[in-house]
């Protein structure tokens, strides 16, 4: 029994270690922080490996929050930077110059950006996004409606900002 469970958590690393690493550097833009997350979330699901119903769902989940750490703490490496730099030069800082989608999407609230990027970027049909997320799959569809909309009007003000 053991050698079975030990093969299909090798199988099922072989299938998806792959994908979900890419699916991380593309997030992440950096391959080592990428292969570190998806690393991390196989070891979260080993660690609860018998009680894990939807272990692509889990991955992936589990992969979205590591990503969202590692924005946030970029995020407080550029404020100390920024703070740091404009204390001897008053500059704007450069994010507001970079309407880059993955930056957009990393101002989302959690419970739009979760589903965006299980869907876009993991490719998740809406009801699979349903089941791992628990929320209804209408919910899911306006929650993603609501994602582009926000994603759309931030995107007009980056580009009115350059202009």
């Amino acid at each position: 029994m053991k050698r079975s469970r030990e093969q299909a958590a090798s199988e099922l690393f072989a299938a998806l270690y792959p994908r979900l690493a890419g699916w991380c550097r593309r997030l992440v833009d950096d391959d080592e922080t990428a292969h570190e997350i998806a690393s991390e979330a196989f070891t979260r699901l080993w660690a609860r490996w018998t009680s894990v119903a939807e272990p692509r769902g889990f991955l992936y989940v589990t992969a979205a929050n590591l990503v969202r750490d590692h924005w946030r703490a970029l995020e407080r490496e550029r404020r100390t930077v920024h703070r740091v730099t404009t204390e001897t030069a008053v500059r704007p800082p450069a994010e507001q110059s970079d309407p880059s989608v993955r930056l957009l999407v990393r101002s989302l609230p959690e419970r739009l950006r979760v589903p965006i990027l299980l869907h876009y970027y993991a490719d998740m049909p809406i009801r699979e996004v349903s089941a791992v997320t628990g929320r209804k799959e209408g919910t899911i569809k306006a929650d993603l409606h609501a994602a582009r909309e926000l994603l759309r009007a931030h995107l007009r003000r980056s580009l009115d900002h350059t202009r």
